[in-house]
């Protein structure tokens, strides 16, 4: 069996892939022959590893299982839609970024309650305002959060909040807009961590987004695609609402001429928060307990079902 690894790793995490092939031909994207053309190498692959590209994957005749290096799956909807999608299985990493995830979202709701994103700036101007900064400073303590997605992201930031003593009111995927809106109207904190779906998408909309009060923050680490970028600019630049934190937007890289490069109070951590120094060492753990299972004829965990759309 020869095995693709579209996935950027160190040397000694190369031969910890080869130990687990054991025997098995791996070919690593960045470590093919000089002249070699990789998607050529892809086509003669059953199993890969990382993110090759989506339209590699619905065009092969060969391959069987990948285990991509994400949750998010958009990209190969192009997959599902095509005569691959019965032969071939996509694992991604569901719950796989929950802890780091949900602690970059406390971060910077905490950065923001605690004016830690102020404070940087100031250093950076050499301004001293001293007792003039206390009055804008909140406390977390027992504020109303409302985390709109019940997945593992979601569960584990509601663990964290828990020693605030935060009134926490969670949506899964049988959320009305009433109850939705309803919770919204005294929201202080909205957390968002939910896939990109035709339910979700464009959720928080110009309208909704009015239903927050102005003393509110919102935080999205799911998909750029579930909030009105344009009219959170503007919620934000009128002070509508309090503050921001997104990992995610519509367009990433986030061009040079986007609206929230300047919205005050917003932090953007550039789809970063599920980042953790060992991270490609896990992903090679995953894959190494899927591999297991797809050579012994077991379904690899966490296969993507594309009519879900996760």
């Amino acid at each position: 069996m020869e095995i693709f690894v579209y996935e950027d790793l160190t040397d000694i995490q190369k031969e910890r892939v080869r130990r687990i092939a054991a025997g098995d031909k791996v070919h690593f994207v960045d470590s093919l022959p000089a002249g070699a053309d990789p998607k050529f190498v892809f086509d003669r692959c059953e199993v890969a590893f990382g993110n090759p590209p989506a339209e590699w994957v619905a065009a092969s005749t060969a391959i069987r299982w990948i285990q991509l290096g994400s949750v998010g799956v958009n990209e190969y909807f192009v997959v599902g839609r095509s005569p691959a999608e019965r032969r071939v299985g996509i694992s991604n990493l569901a719950g796989f970024f929950a802890d780091p995830v949900a602690e970059s979202c406390l971060a910077g709701i905490l950065a923001l309650y605690r004016g830690i994103d102020r404070f940087a700036m100031l250093k950076h101007q050499r301004v001293w305002t001293g007792d003039a900064s206390r009055r804008r400073l909140k406390l977390l303590s027992s504020a109303n959060a409302v985390l709109f997605g019940r997945g593992a992201i979601n569960r584990r930031l509601a663990e964290l909040l828990e020693p605030f003593d935060c009134k926490v009111t969670s949506f899964g995927a049988d959320w009305t807009d009433n109850q939705l809106d309803g919770a919204l109207e005294t929201a202080e904190i909205v957390a968002c961590a939910v896939p990109d779906t035709p339910r979700t998408r464009g959720v928080f909309s110009a309208d909704r987004l009015a239903k927050l009060p102005p003393h509110a923050i919102i935080a999205n680490f799911g998909r750029g695609s579930l909030i009105d970028e344009d009219a959170l600019c503007s919620s934000l630049m009128d002070g509508r609402i309090a503050g921001a934190v997104i990992d995610v937007t519509a367009e990433e890289p986030l061009p040079a001429d986007s609206r929230l490069w300047n919205c005050p109070n917003t932090l953007l951590t550039q789809h970063s928060g599920g980042g953790f120094a060992q991270e490609a060492d896990r992903k090679i753990e995953v894959f190494e307990i899927n591999l297991g299972r797809f050579k012994s004829g077991r379904k690899p965990l966490d296969i993507v079902d594309f009519k879900k759309g996760y």
